[in-house]
């Protein structure tokens, strides 16, 4: 199983990001994972983490769109690429319409349509290509010269119209929220379909926490992320998979029943796994040695 775990871009300092990094690598994990919320620019403290950590997948889930025009992304990834020598997997997504429309003030109206227009002049340019296109939500003319090679671009697609992208455009999607049963009936059939001849990679995430207290880690996970529902995409993710909220597609329990969890998202089709660890100190650093043993 090839498992890779999320490091924390919002942590005290870079440093530690570089020090999660070096600790993901040498434990044997297949892949670190950034966010990009409201602190480090994923992007850049993969550059530095790249550098200091040699033979590990550099993963982004996911970079938002809107803010950064396709032109600016395709030199930003193409030096991180660079940078960590051909390492990068540049995770990408709409986001959702508060931040769009409320950080950002762009238009959050078919985002779909906006999914399609970026990753139409996007994939072009990581590829190297020059690229004149004027589209309804983007207009782009230009080249980037980085001497790296295109890295894989995966988009955090949940609904029919942006997997259907992704398989088209993309080389596949990374989830959320996602249950096996989202990922068996509905995920990883139409990206497959949309995709056509090519394999498309589907990276399923999820919070796990190795612990003997399921019902307390549930209720912490209910509480904090309460909003996860409210937002549509998330929402339809989690009713897909016949789960009442966020708490219901985290990965709990014993040793054995984690790794039967884990094994479920395979067997519905993901290629990948990328965990998110939960709980105290302790458990996460007993969730992080198993996830390790399994993915070795």
């Amino acid at each position: 199983m090839r498992i890779g775990i999320v490091v924390d871009e919002m942590g005290p300092s870079l440093e530690a990001v570089v020090d999660q990094t070096r600790a993901a690598a040498a434990a044997g994990f297949g892949g670190v994972w950034l966010a990009q919320r409201t602190g480090r620019d994923a992007l850049s403290a993969l550059a530095v983490a790249g550098r200091e950590v040699r033979g590990i997948e550099l993963g982004t889930a996911v970079i938002p769109t809107y803010p950064r025009h396709p032109l600016a992304l395709a030199a930003q990834a193409l030096t991180v690429q660079e940078a960590a020598g051909g390492r990068l997997v540049l995770g990408l997504g709409v986001s959702h319409r508060p931040f769009v429309e409320g950080w950002y003030g762009y238009s959050f109206e078919r985002p779909a349509r906006h999914l399609r227009e970026y990753l139409s002049v996007l994939g072009p340019l990581l590829r190297g290509e020059s690229v004149s296109y004027r589209g309804e939500t983007l207009t782009a003319a230009g080249a980037v010269q980085v001497p790296a090679p295109p890295p894989p671009v995966l988009v955090g697609a949940l609904g029919p119209a942006m997997l259907r992208v992704a398989g088209e455009l993309a080389d596949g999607t990374i989830t959320t929220w996602a249950t096996a049963t989202a990922l068996a009936e509905h995920i990883v059939p139409v990206i497959t379909k949309a995709a056509g001849q090519r394999t498309a990679r589907v990276v399923a995430s999820a919070p796990v926490c190795l612990t003997s207290d399921e019902d307390r880690v549930r209720a912490q996970l209910a509480q904090d992320l309460a909003m996860v529902g409210q937002l549509p995409s998330y929402r339809a993710i989690l009713d897909r998979g016949r789960a009442a909220g966020p708490e219901d597609t985290v990965v709990l329990g014993d040793e054995s029943r984690v790794e039967r969890e884990i094994r479920r998202l395979f067997d519905a089709g993901a290629t990948d796994f990328v965990a998110v660890p939960l709980g105290s100190d302790e458990e996460r650093a007993r969730t992080t040695q198993l996830l390790a043993a399994l993915g070795g």
